[in-house]
């Protein structure tokens, strides 16, 4: 079965080739937008930008063709800013969008609407086979696949021994299995934008686009930490965080409750985790609180055992980690302390 996508689809996948035919054949040009009855699609594009740069996920879809336009101008948007790290927000947040709408129509479309679905996106675009099951209630993707693309997850979850397997195929719920091509679908985007080559902009986009790196860029003035007596696990973690990459969820955990433990406020906690592309303030300050036993539980957490981090791939230990089982050992005897 073939899939029609109609401008509704186009304005949830953007991404997909039929958006960049459609917009060909309606023959909207760039100089257009100096119109002044086009002034919305530059305000919803920079909007867009904005949210992501939030750390936050544009949820409009209540005008799909200008959404589809909208899609496009963002990403001239943040291809003419060129700072790095929006770009990175940027697309997170659309692929964490596109999960949104993935998964809603993986659990409320046919078995046959839900296979050309995957042909269209998860496959031609990744090359991920997906299976239904016979109930309609699981997916299915083969083994190798599985593991290629959840070897980045570290939580316990994706670990194939708590998976179920049958027949070489790794069963999947819909969530679980948009989320697998999560990262593919935001290297994707990061692609796209860094092939662009510029067309000569409006004069409504050059100003917008001044206006947005005015307001952004002092985000990104990124802080450096000392690292003179972290252990090298935490010197990495603040390492990566520093060049606005992602963390996994068991570095985070590692970072704040190291930092914690040695007695650092919430606030400079909160603070490190800002050049992560999908930091939100919010959030990152009830789950650092949360580690800290003032939230949720009560329930303070414990630095991770250095075996734990071996397990988990992010140890890097040193000849100066010798002798020590948790990161906040680490330099108590080069300082005369107990070890």
């Amino acid at each position: 079965m073939s899939i029609k996508m109609g401008t509704g689809d186009l304005a949830k996948y953007p991404f997909l080739n039929e958006a960049g035919e459609y917009l060909r054949q309606s023959g909207f040009g760039w100089d257009e937008l100096d119109r002044p009855d086009t002034k919305d699609i530059i305000e919803r594009a920079a909007e867009r930008v904005r949210t992501a740069a939030a750390g936050n996920v544009y949820e409009k879809l209540d005008r799909y063709e200008t959404e589809i336009l909208t899609f496009i101008v963002t990403l001239i948007m943040v291809k003419s800013i060129g700072l790095e790290p929006v770009l990175r927000k940027y697309a997170l947040a659309e692929a964490r969008r596109a999960e949104k709408f993935l998964t809603e129509d993986l659990k409320r479309q046919s078995d046959a609407q839900r296979r050309a679905l995957f042909s269209k996106i998860f496959e031609d675009l990744f090359g991920l086979k997906i299976d239904v099951t016979e109930d309609g209630r699981l997916f299915k993707v083969r083994v190798t696949d599985y593991l290629m693309r959840s070897s980045h997850f570290h939580e316990q979850e994706w670990k194939m021994i708590n998976r179920l397997v049958q027949g070489g195929q790794v069963f999947l719920d819909a969530d679980e299995t948009v989320r697998l091509v999560r990262n593919e679908l935001s290297v994707l985007i990061t692609g796209r934008v860094k092939a662009m080559n510029l067309p000569t902009l409006p004069q409504s986009i050059r100003q917008k686009v001044e206006e947005l790196r005015t307001e952004l860029a002092p985000r990104y003035e990124y802080r450096t930490y000392a690292v003179t007596d972290y252990p090298p696990c935490v010197k990495h973690a603040l390492e990566v965080m520093g060049k606005g990459e992602n963390l996994p969820h068991s570095a985070r955990l590692m970072l704040a409750t190291y930092m914690l433990a040695i007695g650092k406020p919430i606030d400079e906690i909160v603070e490190m985790f800002k050049n992560a592309p999908d930091f939100n303030e919010r959030i990152t300050r009830y789950q650092v609180e949360h580690l800290a036993g003032s939230k949720g539980s009560r329930t303070k957490y414990s630095v991770p055992s250095c075996e734990k981090l071996r397990t988990e791939n992010l140890c890097f230990a040193t000849a100066d980690c010798n002798g020590i089982i948790n990161p906040v050992q680490f330099g108590r005897k080069r300082r005369g302390g107990n070890k």
